[in-house]
C-alpha cells in the first residue's frame, strides 16, 4: 500500500476498533478490558490526529485528558481519564460508561472527518521533502557561482522550474506543455490563485534572469543577478506550497 492507502486503512481500522470499544462499555463485549483496548486505540489515534490535523489535536485530547485547571467535577469537565481512574461526580443520573461512550463518539467523529485532509497533508509533506532536496542543489549553486555565474544561474533555474512543476501537480493545475518553462508555469499558477500577483511578478523576474543564464547572449549575467536568482528560488521553495 502507498502512504495514502495506508492512512485511509488506519483510519477505517480505528473506526472499527472504536465501535468495538464502545460495545465493551455497553457490556456487549465482556472478554476484553476497556482500559487496555482504549489506551491502545488512543495511542494510535492521537498520533494520526497530530499528523493530519495538529490544529485539532488539543480538542481530541480534551475528551480524554483531565484539564489541569479543572476546579470541579461535573458533566462538562468529566473525561475518559476519570473513567479509567474510577472517578465520577456525585450527580443524579450520571452514568460513567454512558459518558465515556459519548466522549469516545466525539473522538471517533473527529477522527473520521480527517479523511478529507489526507491528500493535502501528504502533498505538503512531499513538497517539504522536495524543497529540502532543492536546498542542497541551491547550495551547489552558491559554490558554482564562484566558477561560472552562468552555470550557477542555469542550475538555479532548473530548481525553480522543477519546484513550480511540483506545486502545479499538487494543486492539479493543468499545464499544457509537456516540458514547461518557468513562464509556462507562472501564469497558470497565478490564474488558479496558488499565489498572488507580487509573487507572480517575482517569479517573472527570476525567469528573466534564468533565461539570461540559460541562453547564449552577448550579455553575461552578473554575479549579483545570479545571487538574486538563487535567493529568489530559495524564497519560492520556502513560501510557495
Amino acid at each position: 500500500m502507498n502512504s495514502k492507502e495506508s492512512i485511509k486503512y488506519e483510519l477505517n481500522k480505528l473506526g472499527t476498533d472504536a465501535k468495538d470499544i464502545s460495545d465493551i462499555l455497553k457490556g456487549k463485549i465482556t472478554d476484553k478490558s476497556f482500559k487496555i483496548e482504549y489506551q491502545k486505540w488512543y495511542t494510535k489515534a492521537i498520533g494520526l490526529v497530530s499528523f493530519l490535523a495538529p490544529d485539532r489535536a488539543s480538542e481530541f485530547k480534551s475528551y480524554y485528558e483531565i484539564d489541569p485547571k479543572r476546579k470541579s467535577l461535573s458533566w462538562g469537565t468529566w473525561v475518559i481519564q476519570d473513567y479509567v481512574k474510577g472517578v465520577a461526580p456525585i450527580l443524579n443520573g450520571f452514568d460513567s460508561a454512558e459518558q465515556a461512550g459519548s466522549c469516545l463518539f466525539n473522538q471517533h467523529s473527529l477522527l473520521q472527518s480527517l479523511n478529507s485532509r489526507i491528500d493535502g497533508v501528504l502533498a505538503n509533506a512531499e513538497l517539504s521533502i522536495y524543497a529540502e532536496i532543492k536546498d542542497a542543489e541551491l547550495s551547489s549553486c552558491n559554490q558554482l557561482i564562484k566558477i561560472s555565474p552562468r552555470a550557477a544561474g542555469a542550475l538555479a533555474g532548473v530548481v525553480l522550474e522543477g519546484y513550480l512543476q511540483k506545486v502545479a501537480e499538487n494543486h492539479n493545475v493543468v499545464i499544457k506543455k509537456k516540458s514547461p518553462t518557468v513562464a509556462d508555469l507562472n501564469d497558470p499558477l497565478k490564474k488558479e490563485d496558488i499565489y498572488d500577483i507580487p509573487t507572480w511578478r517575482k517569479v517573472s523576474y527570476l525567469a528573466d534572469i534564468r533565461n539570461l543564464c540559460s541562453h547564449k547572449k552577448d550579455d553575461e549575467p552578473t554575479k549579483e543577478q545570479v545571487r538574486e536568482l538563487i535567493d529568489g528560488v530559495n524564497w519560492v521553495t520556502k513560501n510557495v506550497f
